[in-house]
């Protein structure tokens, strides 16, 4: 039984993104609540020990996450690297209590459907306020999650069973996330796309 809740509404503005956290929320009440919702990619819900958090992505939140995803896409086309995307799929531990969809997520190399968890996932902090994600991939087991925040994107990479800030990423070496990030801007994400891919080809 689900003991209390606690609204955490930002703004009006619908450029931010919108919390709910629910508090004293088991196991079975998270996973009714995945059903209900079925395949859809939204709410986001992300379950830390009895914590639940449900949060509505705005638009801007979403552009972001979709071009960051499609410059990885093209630096791995461009690369040479094989990779399978599972954008917010389910990922979850009922032993260790923790469960959430990542903003996106990568498989890397020729064997992606044999493994348990992604490579990297991606997430963008477009409104503070939310749990602290990492404490949860940390309890998924995600080897590298990047975070995209002011502009930039930073690096944790699992160490034993905490994250480390790491200066470049190791799932994907020789990713210059300083580079890719300045092809945000962009006035349409075709454009970034094109912009990106000319400026790795003569790199």
């Amino acid at each position: 039984m689900i003991a209390r809740a606690e609204w955490v509404e930002r703004s009006l503005e619908p450029r931010e993104d919108h919390y709910v956290h629910l508090y004293g929320v088991t196991w079975a009440d998270y996973a009714r609540l995945l059903e209900i919702r079925g395949e859809r990619s939204v709410p986001r819900l992300t379950f830390l020990e009895g914590t639940l958090e449900i949060m509505s992505p705005s638009q801007t939140h979403e552009e972001i996450t979709s071009s960051v995803g499609r410059l990885v896409e093209v630096w791995c086309l461009e690369r040479g690297v094989e990779f399978t995307p599972a954008g917010s799929t389910t990922l979850k531990n009922r032993r260790k209590k923790g469960g959430l969809e990542p903003d996106e997520c990568y498989f890397f190399g020729t064997q992606s459907r044999a493994k348990r968890r992604p490579d990297l996932a991606i997430e963008v902090v477009w409104t503070s306020g939310g749990i602290d994600k990492l404490d949860v991939y940390r309890k998924l087991g995600v080897r590298e999650v990047w975070y995209w925040e002011d502009g930039r994107l930073h690096v944790y990479v699992l160490r034993g069973v905490t994250y480390e800030a790491a200066p470049e990423s190791e799932a994907l070496p020789g990713i210059d996330l300083e580079q890719l990030v300045t092809f945000l801007d962009r006035p349409t994400a075709s454009a970034a796309i094109r912009d990106y891919r000319d400026a790795l080809r003569t790199a």
